[in-house]
């Protein structure tokens, strides 16, 4: 059976001015096209050929021979290329983009940035993507109390706390009571595991690390504020790049920071800027 969203080896039937058609060797389904620019020098009926199945811009089962990031059932990180009114189009690799249905995002995205998807086939036998991993997040992993890890925040509900995908693989959670500063959806965190409950989810807390790295920042963003005369004209509200281009750190580092200073009372947040507290 031809399998969407799947790299196979299927055989060649016939050829044709566009291409190769392909099936299985005892085909259940009609022949899918690899288009004339894939089908390698010198091949002849009857050979193998091991293709991805996806379907095209006139939504056409088509076979290709370049290689997806992800397949059906597997989760990792794709950049957003562009967006409309009813979701995002993800680089997965592949000549069309991956579209992930607004139906299927969790929390704001932009264009440029890289989050956490899985593939699946939707209800009409098509290929997409969700942010809406947690099912497939698995319980069974191979940490204990203090080890160390990376992971992908994944959904955060402010009264519970941050979900991560540890390893991109495990499901942990990042208790409110932890979860100290601004974090985002799609932000690759470390972490350490305070506890492993007995249905496998892990509890979770930020590294050590985080915190030196805040102050780091802060320190730079206090360094900026003098060299400006005392305030700088970046808040909580400002864009992502405006962030970057002043300080080269994301947004959510620098709100991180500022939240660090206003609580230590050395600065004030107004609706312009930042300033040092008089």
């Amino acid at each position: 059976m031809i399998r969407l969203g799947e790299v196979q080896t299927l055989q060649i039937k016939r050829f044709t001015s566009v291409g190769a058609f392909l099936n299985e060797v005892n085909p259940e389904d009609e022949d899918v096209l690899l288009p004339k620019a894939q089908v390698p020098e010198g091949a002849e009926i009857d050979d193998d050929i091991e293709v991805m199945i996806y379907k095209d811009s006139k939504d056409r089962i088509i076979a290709t021979t370049n290689r997806a990031k992800l397949t059906v059932g597997q989760m990792g990180h794709l950049m957003v290329v562009s967006q409309s009114k009813i979701g995002s189009f993800l680089d997965w690799g592949l000549e069309k983009d991956l579209f992930l249905p607004f139906s299927e995002t969790v929390g704001h995205i932009e264009k440029g940035k890289e989050y956490l998807v899985a593939v699946y086939l939707d209800k009409s036998d098509r290929l997409a993507a969700t942010m809406k991993v947690k099912k497939m997040l698995s319980t069974d992993s191979p940490y204990k109390e203090n080890d160390k890890a990376k992971g992908t925040i994944y959904s955060i509900n402010r009264d519970i706390g941050a979900f991560v995908a540890v390893d991109n693989k495990y499901d942990g959670l990042i208790p409110k009571r932890e979860l100290l500063g601004a974090y985002e959806v799609g932000e690759i965190i470390e972490v350490r595991v305070n506890k492993v409950f007995e249905d496998g989810k892990l509890d979770l807390s930020l590294r050590d690390r985080g915190y030196v790295q805040m102050d780091e920042d802060a320190n730079i963003i206090k360094a900026k504020m003098k060299e400006k005369g005392g305030s700088l004209n970046l808040n909580d509200k400002s864009s992502p790049e405006r962030i970057e281009r002043e300080l080269s750190m994301s947004k959510s580092a620098f709100k991180r920071a500022i939240g660090r200073l206003y609580k230590d009372g050395i600065i004030e947040i107004t609706e312009k800027d930042i300033r040092f507290k008089k």
